[in-house]
């Protein structure tokens, strides 16, 4: 009834010559885009991976057996990480939804190379971008989350301990 009413009401206010327009809003931060295009520019063909800083399974786990300084960031919910989590040192859980709380951000590092992973990497790619774009340069997204990582990282590289940078010894 509620329909046949308003299509009813329509018809006689077209009729009259009164056209109903819903003006289009093209209201956006012009400032922001702009820098996204910037952000992106750089992100075509195949070496657009490389330019949204992708890395590949196989990548990170020779990193951390090279002895390379990762600060790794599971960004799965609490829940999600009751089972199984990173146990990399330095590494991080702090969930995509806190991500941006100040005393979180506070916890990242500006000066070394941070990986963000989730279940498939589709929120890893969201809070990396968001992350370099307010000044974490250096933050990648694990290519297909801990999905990847696990179809990757099967027992024999799983069980083969990162190399430890060893220090200098000085004799005094």
């Amino acid at each position: 009834m509620f329909i046949k009413t308003l299509f009813t009401s329509m018809a006689t206010l077209m009729t009259a010559g009164t056209i109903l327009v819903s003006p289009i809003s093209h209201a956006y931060d012009k400032a922001l885009a702009e820098s996204y295009a910037v952000m992106f520019q750089p992100v075509v063909g195949a070496k657009a991976g490389k330019a949204l800083h992708v890395m590949k399974p196989k990548m990170f786990v020779e990193g951390l057996k090279q002895g390379k300084q990762v600060v790794a960031v599971d960004i799965r919910t609490e829940k999600e990480t009751g089972l199984f989590t990173l146990t990399i040192p330095g590494s991080l859980s702090i969930p995509l939804n806190k991500l941006f709380l100040p005393e979180n951000l506070d916890q990242l590092p500006t000066d070394e190379v941070i990986v963000v992973l989730c279940q498939s990497g589709v929120r890893a790619s969201a809070a990396t971008t968001a992350l370099r774009h307010i000044g974490f340069e250096n933050t990648y997204i694990l290519k297909g989350g801990f999905k990847g990582l696990v179809a990757y990282a099967g027992p024999k590289e799983a069980n083969t301990p990162p190399k430890v940078k060893a220090e200098k010894v000085t004799a005094k």
